[in-house]
């Protein structure tokens, strides 16, 4: 991905300002826009003056680049609209929503820059090949000089990777947190159910947030009958989750499932782990989060089936270190949370 065509010179400080605004602000809705991806839009005038953001806040809402072009049309700004700045390619296709390529087209856009291409086998380059086709000019971020920018074209991509794993091939992305002592153990003392700093229970908080299924062994449903729910930092509205147990013999007690439907879970229950994956994929998951005990724990980890691998250490204060499988993202130093929410 490149340049089409390599027309006007961009201002790189100015561009990354407002790819990382619009990163920060599609970040906001991480875990809320499934099965779709959380994406942001930046519009710049002429002298990259920011004119209006926008950012797809759920599945059949406006995409991100309609909803910044409505609020520059309503707030009598629309006629200076000259860069378009968004996290992912614009579509060209017909879903629930227009094509984003054709709002762009009903602007005075000049050029457009993206952050990540569209990750859809059917689609990559649709939306970009249009508009360049039109005449803009469409830059990638990870095709610029500039370093910050390819950073934040990383990001992107991050961004969306749970959208792109399962688009791709089906499965969801799957994200560990471990949480050990300062002996690598992660089993609580008697009598308690975590040993890790506040800071490190709003983190888990804010991975369940960002989760569209919580995954999870009939071992700590038994052992501790945890609730799973966000409570240390504000839910989406309406965002009803999967709660996926591993209870190969039964022993998961009626009562518990119950009541976790009662807080808003949609449960199933399976006997093999990797059934359980391709399970979550057919459901639209795109994101799960494994929160469980130390055989399942080690059994996702070992077998290869994550992509993201939370590590938090207990101490003064706890250590937080993010793994993640895939080469592309080695060099990111940055977690997928709202601008304040990062470790």
């Amino acid at each position: 991905m490149g340049i089409y065509p390599a027309a006007e010179n961009l201002n790189a400080a100015v561009v990354t300002a407002a790819l990382a605004r619009a990163i920060e602000g599609a970040a906001r809705f991480a875990g809320a826009t499934s099965p779709n991806p959380p994406v942001g839009c930046v519009l710049l005038d002429a002298a990259g003056v920011v004119l209006a953001e926008g950012y797809h806040r759920k599945a059949g809402a406006p995409h991100a680049e309609a909803a910044a072009i409505a609020e520059a049309r309503a707030a009598g700004l629309v006629s200076r609209v000259h860069t378009v700045v968004v996290t992912l390619e614009p579509c060209n296709h017909h879903g629930r929503t227009p094509p984003c390529a054709d709002a762009i087209l009903a602007t005075p856009a000049r050029r457009v820059v993206i952050g990540a291409p569209d990750p859809n086998p059917g689609v990559t380059g649709g939306g970009a090949a249009r508009l360049a086709a039109a005449g803009l000019s469409v830059t990638f971020a990870g095709a610029m000089a500039d370093e910050r920018a390819r950073q934040l074209a990383l990001l992107s991509s991050r961004l969306i990777a749970p959208f792109a794993k399962q688009t791709v091939t089906g499965l969801p992305w799957v994200t560990v947190k471990q949480a050990v002592d300062a002996d690598g153990n992660m089993v609580p003392p008697a009598g308690a159910k975590t040993f890790t700093s506040p800071a490190s229970l709003t983190l888990a908080h804010r991975l369940r947030r960002r989760a569209d299924a919580i995954l999870t062994g009939s071992g700590t449903i038994l052992a501790d009958r945890p609730e799973m729910t966000v409570r240390r930092v504000p839910d989406f509205a309406g965002k009803q989750r999967v709660l996926a147990i591993l209870d190969r013999r039964g022993r998961v007690p009626a009562d518990y499932i119950a009541a976790a439907e009662a807080r808003g879970f949609s449960v199933v229950i399976s006997e093999n782990l990797t059934d359980s994956l391709q399970m979550l994929g057919e459901r639209g998951v795109l994101e799960v989060l494994v929160e469980a005990g130390p055989s399942l724990t080690s059994s996702v980890l070992e077998n290869g089936l994550w992509d993201e691998h939370v590590h938090i250490r207990k101490g003064d204060p706890d250590r937080v270190r993010i793994f993640r499988r895939a080469n592309e993202f080695d060099d990111l130093n940055e977690a997928i949370f709202p601008p304040g929410e990062q470790e």
